[in-house]
């Protein structure tokens, strides 16, 4: 068996799954990168070479032969050169005809070993943060050791905010141990079990394939408030269908369900009650009502959504797009308040914002700005206290804000696997009129725009993103309407 610093990556990203490395080991044909994917890897080889701009005096042994790099790479450390880009590294697993390779970015010279380097967009490289990198390096350090009898001088990752990160070596201990998990998984006959998750499952290649065996056979995990270690635990009692879960619990004794969580163990508690409503409004592909919707008694109504960048993008993490529109009695405009392109783009955008709700408070009064889960709030938090809060808007929003998320989860029980608004817009007959949407197809396009120099082609691009993100508006709108016809 073949094994490399790459295949950690897979373990862990998007998230913690034995199955995909299965299915990955089985050669399992997956989905084709999408436009996302397409730029990150883009961005990923770009942050690689303004980092390796620094050492214009290195040896570049990149290759697809393994064998002549790992030749080359050994000869180049005799030989003391002080820096080595993509050198690689291969090594046997003690006891075992396992092969493990790896080629980290840079090895740096210093203090007679060497320094080795990965570059990664992330800002954070910690094992709690971001597990697949930190252990990648300890896998690389092991390798060092074990190919040149030296430890490494050091652990360094280059993040996405141009600055270094040195990772304490521990022995490679814990890289080891992940990669016995992945020869467990991909040496086994038959595909493990790994539950979905709505979340979990996010970016993943095999998402739709595991989907749609999950939902074929009416899995336990596909419940929105079933986390991973519920549907685990419920498994190994035999709890393999929603009809099992139905027959085997009441409220009471589900919520005495223990479930490992951390170094000790947590019940279900509360959410048993959630979880069984939820289980009877699947089986039953039916709504369960469970009250009058909490809303404020009003004529007119902000919809509001963002249109955001996460932080390894850049140094900071950016909305570029404050998006409202008034709906109600007397319907309003879509406002679009865009970031700039330029230097100061981040800050004209807030400000945009804030003179477009100044002029839907005038007009409107202190009206409802409805938005889904806690992003807005939570952004709009942060650029008051980046850019400050002119005549205080800012606040003045967050008091009218009316998350319609949790109104609906208290009001109805819906046969759906998750709550994310792009599921329960349909369930309110919402249709979009885009083929290609989401947040990742939205930052995507951004990003493209930003980089084009082609004015008809940015504006072709912001024009794409305005109408997605006031679909996202429409939405809302048409959620909330359906609510008030519980």
């Amino acid at each position: 068996m073949k094994l490399s610093a790459s295949d950690i990556h897979a373990l862990y990203r998007p998230s913690l799954c034995e199955r995909r490395i299965y299915l990955n080991a089985h050669e399992e044909p997956g989905a084709k990168p999408g436009e996302f994917e397409e730029l990150l890897s883009e961005l990923g080889r770009r942050h690689e070479e303004a980092y390796l701009a620094a050492f214009p005096e290195h040896v570049n042994l990149s290759g697809r032969d393994m064998d002549r790099s790992a030749a080359r790479t050994l000869e180049a450390v005799r030989r003391g050169e002080p820096v080595i880009y993509q050198g690689a590294m291969k090594a046997r697993l003690d006891g075992s005809r396992a092969e493990v390779t790896g080629v980290p970015d840079l090895m740096i010279r210093d203090n007679g070993s060497y320094v080795i380097t990965d570059c990664k967009l992330s800002r954070h490289a910690d094992f709690k943060t971001h597990p697949e990198i930190f252990l990648q390096l300890q896998l690389y350090g092991w390798l060092f050791e074990k190919t040149f009898r030296m430890k490494p001088a050091g652990l360094k990752v280059y993040r996405g905010d141009r600055t270094l990160e040195e990772l304490p070596y521990g022995g490679g201990a814990d890289a080891l141990r992940a990669l016995d998990l992945i020869r467990a998984a991909a040496s086994l006959r038959k595909e493990p079990y790994s539950p979905v998750g709505w979340s979990k499952c996010a970016g993943c290649p095999f998402q739709e394939r595991c989907w749609k065996i999950a939902e074929d056979s009416a899995d336990p995990a596909i419940l929105p408030d079933i986390d991973q270690s519920a549907a685990k635990t419920l498994r190994e009692m035999g709890v393999r269908t929603i009809d099992d879960l139905l027959a085997r619990f009441d409220e009471k004794s589900l919520r005495n369900v223990s479930r490992p969580s951390g170094k000790t163990k947590k019940r279900i508690g509360s959410a048993a009650g959630r979880i069984l409503r939820q289980a009877a409004a699947l089986k039953g592909k039916q709504r369960i009502l469970l009250g009058a919707p909490e809303l404020p008694d009003a004529e007119n109504w902000v919809m509001f959504d963002l249109e955001g960048l996460p932080p390894w993008f850049e140094e900071l993490d950016k909305i570029y797009l404050w998006g409202t529109q008034v709906f109600g009695e007397r319907k309003g405009g879509y406002r679009a308040a865009m970031a700039g392109f330029g230097a100061d783009g981040d800050r004209e955008g807030w400000f945009r914002f804030l003179e477009n709700g100044a002029e839907i408070f005038q007009s409107y009064g202190d009206i409802p700005f409805v938005h889904w889960h806690n992003y807005e709030t939570t952004k709009i938090r942060s650029y008051i206290g980046r850019y400050g809060d002119r005549d205080g808007i800012g606040e003045r929003v967050l008091k009218n804000c009316l998350n319609l998320l949790p109104v609906t989860k208290k009001a109805v029980v819906l046969p759906v696997p998750s709550y994310s608004l792009k599921v329960i817009e349909k369930q309110a007959g919402f249709i979009r009129s885009m083929e290609e949407f989401g947040g990742d197809w939205s930052i995507a396009r951004y990003i493209r725009a930003v980089e084009t120099g082609d004015d008809r082609l940015r504006r072709e691009i912001v024009s794409e993103i305005q109408k997605y993100n006031r679909e996202d508006l429409e939405a809302t709108w048409a959620v909330l309407q359906w609510l008030k016809g519980i």
